[in-house]
Formats: C-alpha cells, structure tokens, sequence
C-alpha cells in the first residue's frame, strides 16, 4: 500500500520526489531544479509559474521524461520513469503524453489533419488489437477532435494556411488523440495575440473538464487563471502555491485579480 493510501489520500496520476536537474557541460555545473517535490492528481489543471530562468521548462521536460533529471523519482500511474530505457520512455510519452509547445511542430508536407492522426495512428500500430481496427478507431478520433474544437473545415489545409490559434488548437487536437493519461503545455499561448489565446485557452479548458489532466507552463497570469492549482518556483524551487478550484467563465476577472495580487507578494 503506498504512503499516499495510507494517509487516505488518492494516488496521484503524476508523483515526483526529491527532483534535481544540473547541466554538467557547464564549468561549474549549472543545478536548475533542487529536489522538487510535487504531486498531479488525476484530473488536476495545474499551472507552474515563475520569472525567466526559475527552471520550469526543465521542471516540465523533467516530469515528462523528456529529459532525464539528475536525481529524484517520477511516476506516473504507479509507474517509475526513471528507470525506464529510452525505448520504453519514448513509448509512454508516444501513448500516455500530449504535448502542446509554444511552436507547433508540424510536417509541412502533410495537412492537419493527418499530422494530428500520424502519431495516433503510430501508437495504435503498436497495440497488441492493433490493425485495421484501432486505425479506424484513431481516424474518428482525430475528426471528432477536430471537430470539437472547430477546426474540422480546415481539415486538408496546409500548415501555412491556418492561424496561428487553428494551428495551436490542431496541436491540442494531436496531443489528445492518443488518449494521453496527462498533457504537458509549455508556454501554449507564448507566440499568439490575445484574441488567439483565448481560442487556446478555450481549447485547454475544454479538454480539461472532459477529464484530461493537464501540467501548463506559462509566464502569462491570464493563462494561469485557467489553472485550479498554480505553484511557483523561484531557482529551481517550489516556494508557494495557490488554489483556486474550477474555472467558471464569469468568475475569469476574479480568479486573474486574486492571481495577480498573490504573484504580487512574488515580486513575478
């Protein structure tokens, strides 16, 4: 029985102990994350905050494997990742991550929607069922997604004739079609004006009160707002958190208000 059960606390989905992070090519070594200790409960929307260089992309890629951290523990699902080969690590990230960036990565010689479906369909390839079935599975997925989140017209386009929100909301719609334990954002709105950041942030919303679990990175309090839960770090170390429960549209001036005076008290 874990500590958590013990205590009569759920397991978290996303637990990390004790985490480190230095870049060792540095002359002395550079220690960006000193022994995080953090806790996803399934469901959670969770915003990390902080100034520049506080160590929260590298707290983000820690988490989420893709890079390896120094020392510490993260599982996922009961699932220690650290221990996992790069195989094995590449394949959760592929099945159980959505990952949403500030730039979208897409492959110019395809349209959205089939590089949203590509690596939906690569992680059904790899399922024991696999074969025509759980390809056709993706493929409704994808256009289900897609038309969801209102970008079903855009389907065949090429990436260079979408908006920047379109193309931001069709990496939502790639992150979630894997049907992903948790999605990992870094800075999701940092490359779009105000009025595409709100189609994002309706986007993140959405997929969050469907039950995605979702960790965001954001410098903007605005995004943050969206959050439930919003923790703070300043070099390298969670020093603060604010609760704010669910999100609710007529309760967004407040909620950004009572966030930025806390941030405040951060000197953010």
């Amino acid at each position: 029985m874990t500590r958590q059960a013990e205590a009569g606390q759920p397991q978290p989905l996303l637990r990390v102990r004790g985490l480190h992070k230095s870049f060792l090519s540095t002359d002395p070594p550079t220690q960006v994350l000193h022994g995080i200790d953090l806790n996803v409960q399934r469901g959670e929307f969770l915003a990390v905050m902080g100034a520049s260089g506080s160590g929260k992309s590298t707290l983000l890629y820690s988490m989420s494997g893709m890079d390896r951290p120094t020392a510490g523990s993260v599982t996922l699902d009961g699932r220690e990742l650290t221990e996992l080969r790069d195989a094995e690590m590449s394949r959760v990230r592929l099945t159980q991550m959505g990952f949403v960036f500030q730039q979208a990565h897409f492959l110019a010689n395809l349209s959205i929607r089939d590089n949203i479906l590509l690596p939906a369909m690569k992680a059904a390839g790899g399922k024991a069922a696999g074969g025509k079935a759980e390809g056709e599975a993706s493929e409704k997925r994808v256009d289900a997604l897609m038309e969801r989140f209102g970008i079903a017209h855009i389907a065949g386009n090429g990436i260079t004739k979408v908006s920047g929100g379109q193309l931001q909301r069709a990496s939502i719609c790639r992150a979630l079609a894997t049907e992903p334990a948790i999605l990992f954002a870094d800075e999701p709105t940092g490359a779009l004006n105000s009025s595409m950041t709100r189609e994002v942030l309706d986007a993140l919303t959405d997929a969050h009160q469907t039950g995605t679990t979702i960790v965001m990175v954001t410098h903007d309090p605005a995004c943050a707002a969206r959050a439930e839960r919003v923790v703070y770090l300043l070099d390298g170390h969670i020093i603060d958190s604010l609760h704010s429960g669910a999100w609710e549209p007529d309760s967004t001036a407040e909620r950004e208000s009572q966030l930025l005076a806390w941030l405040q008290t951060k000197d953010f």
